[in-house]
């Protein structure tokens, strides 16, 4: 366990913050389905073990006898259906005390996330919880094709962090503090299993350990 007290909080998006999974994966669904894949069964479960990888990975899975380009054509459709399904739905799909979480941490350390998402999608999230005002800065795969490593390191330069965590569920999130040279907290509700860690948290609140 690191003992000091940390001057930023970078956190992942699914499986930490949030569940998307079924809003998504109705949205992915009818992506499929319009592009010619009617056969083709997306489900939450099937998403929660492929998120917190690229997009570009994904589909890679998801597809793996398909040519790239037809790949590409389809996650367009789903990364679009998916922002029309989750700006309509009320998204009460936070894991508890994480808005009030954000909101207070806030006032006593500066909040980042960094994700592998496509652009909009961490927008789209600051949006629907209103915490935009309570995150300094954010950084995804969409607007940079990096890695999570090295957009948790971007992030920590551009804001010169000195002993920042970052916060994830999954192995991938795990790999990429590791490759940005940051300790690794485990929200241990979330989607995965890691290898190894910094530190746990059981429930959100827990991250207020971190700040004393």
């Amino acid at each position: 366990m690191v003992d000091k007290k940390t001057d930023g909080l970078i956190l992942d998006v699914d499986g930490t913050l949030w569940d998307s999974t079924p809003i998504v994966a109705r949205a992915w669904q009818r992506a499929v389905h319009d592009s010619g894949l009617p056969d083709y069964s997306v489900t939450p479960d099937m998403l929660k073990g492929l998120f917190g990888k690229t997009m570009t990975a994904i589909t890679r899975e998801m597809f793996p006898q398909m040519e790239e380009e037809k790949r590409v054509r389809i996650m367009e459709l789903c990364c679009a259906y998916e922002h029309e399904e989750l700006l309509a739905d009320p998204c009460n799909i936070c894991y508890p005390e994480v808005i009030s979480g954000i909101q207070a941490m806030s006032k006593e350390v500066p909040i980042f996330i960094v994700s592998n998402c496509q652009s909009g999608y961490i927008e789209l999230f600051l949006e629907k919880t209103e915490l935009g005002p309570y995150v300094k800065d954010i950084e995804c795969f969409g607007n940079t094709r990096l890695s999570k490593g090295e957009n948790i390191a971007l992030v920590v330069k551009r804001n010169d962090l000195k002993s920042p965590y970052y916060v994830g569920d999954t192995q991938g999130d795990c790999d990429a503090a590791a490759e940005a040279g940051v300790p690794f907290v485990f929200a241990s509700y979330g989607f995965g299993t890691v290898s190894r860690m910094d530190g746990k948290i059981e429930r959100f609140s827990d991250l207020w350990d971190f700040l004393k």
